[in-house]
């Protein structure tokens, strides 16, 4: 059989396509599979299909509860866990022969850091180790996971911090969450002490697909409804949830987002602040690293950041 683009077999497979098909195959399905990729279940299909025809043998066998592997898909996995560990950790091992310092330091960073918080540590980086170029990724935390896992970053900020001995990570902000309100609205709803969150129940939250950062979602989610409020259809997957979508939504007087207390982003006339009597809402994030690396400018990096917890 010939394979697709000419490729041949085994030696035309690309790490891409091993690691969606251990990700399918240890979800047990599609749907599944694509959200902790990051991907569309249709793009997930395809590299799917296009990996069996290049093969010319059926990996997969697809029922009503998801799917299987066959017995050639689990000889494919158990090779293709291999294959990627081997690979993983000889990228941890060049990064290791950075040395004390040079080469990028890869950093994944959220929509939403307060400020202030990189700068002193990434100043004595600087000074530290001078040949350490950074590199900053704006990415959501269930990209950073997948990066991190894939060795594509050094250090990610995530809103969750990872279970398994894979990962070390460091509580670096605690950040007690308020409101965006139309300034009409807070003229209605604030007291002395800010707005109760089960007062915002005629308003529509404005908030961020659950793919982006799971479990921070259902933290988050759980503690609204808790408190009453309808939060209606999800964020569609893939919906970036950046100020200027916030900041639209609140100005119309019908919906109110949740925004930390220093908000960096300048507030329009008609849209303010308050925060929630109670501080309800707290969000975390961890600075998230590979536990086996051994880079002497990443370890120092994080060390800067060892601090109390900002609050």
């Amino acid at each position: 059989m010939t394979p697709v683009g000419g490729r041949d077999g085994m030696d035309g497979m690309e790490l891409r396509e091993l690691r969606a098909f251990v990700a399918v195959v240890e979800e047990g399905g599609l749907s599944a599979a694509a959200r902790r990729l990051h991907v569309s279940q249709p793009a997930l299909s395809q590299t799917i299909s296009g990996l069996e025809r290049q093969l010319g043998v059926r990996l997969l066998v697809r029922g009503r509860s998801g799917v299987r592997a066959t017995d050639a898909g689990t000889a494919l996995a158990g090779e293709a866990r291999a294959v990627l560990a081997r690979h993983d950790q000889a990228l941890r091992v060049m990064a290791g022969y950075a040395g004390p310092g040079g080469g990028a330091l890869r950093i994944g960073i959220p929509l939403e850091l307060p400020s202030g918080l990189l700068d002193p540590a990434l100043a004595e980086l600087a000074e530290a180790y001078p040949e350490t170029r950074v590199q900053a990724r704006h990415l959501s935390t269930a990209e950073q996971l997948t990066a991190l896992r894939a060795a594509d970053l050094d250090v990610g900020f995530l809103r969750e911090r990872p279970s398994g001995p894979e990962f070390d990570a460091l509580l670096v902000v605690r950040e007690k969450l308020g409101v965006l309100v139309a300034v009409d609205q807070a003229a209605e709803l604030a007291g002395p002490d800010g707005i109760p969150l089960d007062a915002l129940g005629t308003l529509q939250w404005v908030g961020f697909p659950r793919a982006g950062s799971p479990a921070w979602y259902d933290e988050l989610t759980a503690v609204l409804r808790g408190h009453g409020l309808d939060l209606g259809p999800e964020a569609p997957e893939g919906q970036a949830l950046i100020a200027d979508v916030k900041l639209a939504a609140v100005a119309s007087g019908q919906a109110f987002a949740l925004a930390p207390p220093g908000w960096q982003q300048p507030l329009p006339d008609h849209v303010t602040w308050s925060p929630l009597i109670g501080h309800p809402l707290v969000r975390r994030t961890w600075a998230v690293w590979p536990s086996d690396s051994r880079r002497r400018d990443l370890g120092h990096f994080i060390a800067t950041l060892d601090r109390p917890p900002r609050a």
